[in-house]
Parts: structure tokens; sequence; C-alpha cells
């Protein structure tokens, strides 16, 4: 029997954002994805999933979800049967990547909610996907679905997130860790720091692809995700 595959999406995200991985995936395994929008803390995401998860579990997060993903490992490792950190970051917040964080919960706040997307739309996809009408309108409609108040939450979560490099060396299970050739939010250099620091991670770089490699190129993640979860 396949190990069910947990999802985590991303800041502002919903299922959506693996949609074509979910369609390609799930005619062989079970597939869930975690609510990251009712709590304000990232250990409290986790705790969250794993009340709603099977005893045992593939793990798979892009960007905010793979802060969520690096905590349930902390939480309960024994539980995770391998691991996908998808265009995301064992680092910290900034202290500038906070206060940018702070100005656009201002902006939420104060009922200015659409215009955070125009704000972040250019340093989320790559350069050449800026004038996909079609893309954008799904990251729009995932952000609209989001809502304000669980948006200031999930930023809230991620200022508040923990140093997770410590924790990977202690890794021990197959590893894929993705990141866009063009990401300029999660750059492949802090991929690549992640994949030298975990003993079994493999690193899969994808060309044309910025911070939403799962919408940007569908079917080079959905390959790497086969390849992963083939894995022994």
């Amino acid at each position: 029997m396949a190990e069910t595959l947990v999802l985590i999406p991303g800041l502002a995200c919903t299922s959506r954002l693996f949609e074509p991985q979910i369609a390609a995936l799930s005619e062989e395994r079970t597939i869930l994805v975690a609510d990251h929008t009712r709590d304000d803390s990232i250990p409290a995401i986790a705790a969250r999933l794993l009340r709603e998860t099977p005893d045992r579990f593939a793990l798979a997060g892009l960007s905010m979800g793979g802060y969520v993903a690096l905590e349930v490992l902390r939480q309960a490792p024994e539980r995770v049967a391998r691991l996908a950190l998808l265009d995301t970051s064992a680092r910290p917040d900034s202290v500038e990547a906070s206060q940018d964080r702070e100005r656009l919960i201002d902006l939420a706040e104060a009922g200015r909610f659409q215009d955070i997307h125009s704000k972040l739309w250019p340093r989320l996809v790559h350069p050449d996907r800026r004038a996909d009408q079609a893309l954008q309108d799904i990251v729009f409609g995932m952000m609209q679905d989001t809502g304000p108040k669980a948006y200031g939450r999930q930023q809230r979560a991620i200022m508040a997130r923990a140093d997770s490099r410590p924790t990977l060396p202690g890794i021990e299970i197959p590893t894929l860790v993705l990141v866009g050739e063009g990401d300029a939010i999660t750059p492949p250099e802090i991929a690549r720091e992640m994949a030298e620091m975990i003993e079994w991670a493999s690193l899969v770089v994808v060309p044309e692809s910025g911070h939403l490699s799962t919408l940007e190129q569908p079917e080079r993640v959905t390959q790497a995700l086969k390849l992963w979860l083939a894995q022994v």
C-alpha cells in the first residue's frame, strides 16, 4: 500500500498550488492537503497536521509549507517516511524580511488586501511568466480564498519560525530538495545549503521556474516527486 502523501501549501496558497501534482499522483495513493490557515505559529500548524494525518506518511511542503514540514520532523520524526522541501528555506526570517511582512500585514489590516498581490507577483514567478494572466489569476484566487485574517496569521507564524538548520543533519529519510532556478524568494543557493546538510537528499533545480514551481513547471515537478516517492 502506497504511503499517504501530505502536502503543505505556501503562504496565501491553497490546494490549487498542487493541483497538477494531485491529479497525477492521486491514482496511486491518498493525498491530503494540510490546513495552515487557522493557527498563528508554525508549531501549532504542525501539531494540527499531526492530529489529522495517518501514523506514517510522506510529507511535502512548498515555501511556508517547508517551514511547517521541518517543524513536523522536530515534533514527530518517526511519523515521516520521506520529505520533500520545495522552494523553501531552513533559515529563520531575516530582520529585513520580517519588516516587509509587517508592512504587508498592515496593508491587509487596513482593508488593502488586494494591493498585496501586485506587490508580490513580480517576485513569485520566473520573469518569463510575469505576463501569464492565467497563472496570475490562479495565484490571486488562492490569495482571495485565504483572506486577510488567515494571511495575517500565516505571516506572523513565518516571522517567528525557528532556525531549522541545526536539525538538518539528523534527517535520515529520502529527501527531495527542489527549487526553481529563477526563485527570487528562496533562491537555489538556499536549496543547495539544505541539500548539503541532509545526507540522503537529492537536489533538483527546475529550469524556467520561479518560486511557484508546482504551477510554473508542473510536469517537471511531478516527475521529481514520482522519483522521490519511488525511493526505497
